[in-house]
């Protein structure tokens, strides 16, 4: 076998390893995963946020030739957590949905471990379909998904099954796991998963906006590369003193700098106690935003740059070329 070029993990510069046609099969395994570049996501296979990572690896994102193994997480803060432990090199977690909002595990997990970095920031589209192994929907008596999908899609379950009962769960994924057998329940998941785990697809699309969309961040522990966007969290001092805030976002509002979103989460401290997180247009190592920013880390009681990063929307016809090669 001819020598290869290991991939290299973020922030490292490649190594060469000579790889010889007589290494056993289970020593290849060893080699192979030691050489692939791991990314954590929500689990189990199926869910929206594997889809994200795949097309992650397969958008431009990383080297083409990158060897990429999925590491599926129970929970968002266990895919953040993997690779703030150095277990995995990336996670790939949702952000902001379009309908429901923002993501608070991924906000409040980001926060506590600063050693993660923003690198990338994907929109891709999150087209629901309703799946179940019963004869019908009149048979349905309850109904299993994240607790994001089952708000995204809660016209269609007011219409069509108002009296079920609403069982939130992990992941999308996960709920279609549950109807293993089960003929009296459905689940709120996407047509890989009504593929991966052959469940019968009863209806699609199911969302209540059809523009229905989430923004998923790539997250590792080198540093931030740069780019259009940056996100940072911050809490004041004084926090219930009036204009106390204002005056913090007046340094960007002086500068002209266009904050795009923000979103308090409570510092879990007192009660009333908060820190902002902030999405801005701009990188934060250029002007004007790096010393907009140098003046709010220097005011404020606690400040964190989660990165800056570029953003690419991914439309559906991508989304569904990458999946059918994966």
């Amino acid at each position: 076998m001819d020598a290869r070029v290991a991939k290299a993990k973020p922030g490292n510069a490649p190594v060469s390893y000579t790889v010889y046609s007589q290494i056993s099969p289970s020593a290849w395994k060893i080699y192979h995963d030691i050489m692939a570049v791991s990314i954590a996501h929500l689990g189990p296979a199926g869910t929206y946020a594997e889809m994200a990572a795949m097309v992650f690896t397969h958008s431009g994102c990383l080297a083409s030739d990158t060897e990429v193994s999925y590491s599926p997480q129970p929970t968002i803060a266990q895919a953040l957590i993997q690779v703030a432990e150095g277990k995995a090199d990336w996670a790939v977690v949702p952000v902001e949905n379009s309908v429901q909002g923002s993501v608070s595990m991924t906000l409040d997990t980001a926060w506590q471990h600063p050693n993660l970095n923003i690198h990338q920031a994907l929109v891709l589209p999150i087209d629901h379909a309703f799946l179940s192994n019963a004869s019908s929907l009149t048979a349905i008596k309850t109904v299993y998904s994240h607790p994001q999908a089952l708000g995204q899609c809660q016209t269609w379950l007011d219409s069509n099954l108002p009296q079920v009962e609403r069982v939130p769960v992990n992941s999308t994924a996960r709920a279609v796991q549950l109807l293993d057998g089960d003929k009296q329940s459905g689940a709120i998941a996407s047509l890989r998963s009504a593929s991966l785990y052959n469940v019968p697809v009863m209806e699609h699309s199911i969302n209540d906006h059809p523009g229905n969309c989430t923004r998923f961040w790539a997250l590792s522990q080198a540093n931030s590369p740069g780019g259009d966007y940056t996100s940072i969290g911050f809490s004041v001092h004084g926090g219930n003193t009036p204009g106390v805030l204002v005056q913090a976002l007046q340094l960007f509002a002086k500068e002209n700098i266009n904050m795009i979103r923000i979103e308090s989460r409570p510092t879990k401290r007192i009660m009333g106690d908060y820190r902002f997180f902030v999405d801005f247009e701009g990188n934060a190592q250029k002007s004007p935003l790096d010393s907009a920013l140098a003046n709010l880390k220097a005011d404020a009681s606690t400040y964190q740059l989660l990165g800056s990063y570029d953003l690419k929307v991914i439309d559906s016809q991508i989304v569904a070329d990458i999946m059918a090669k994966v």
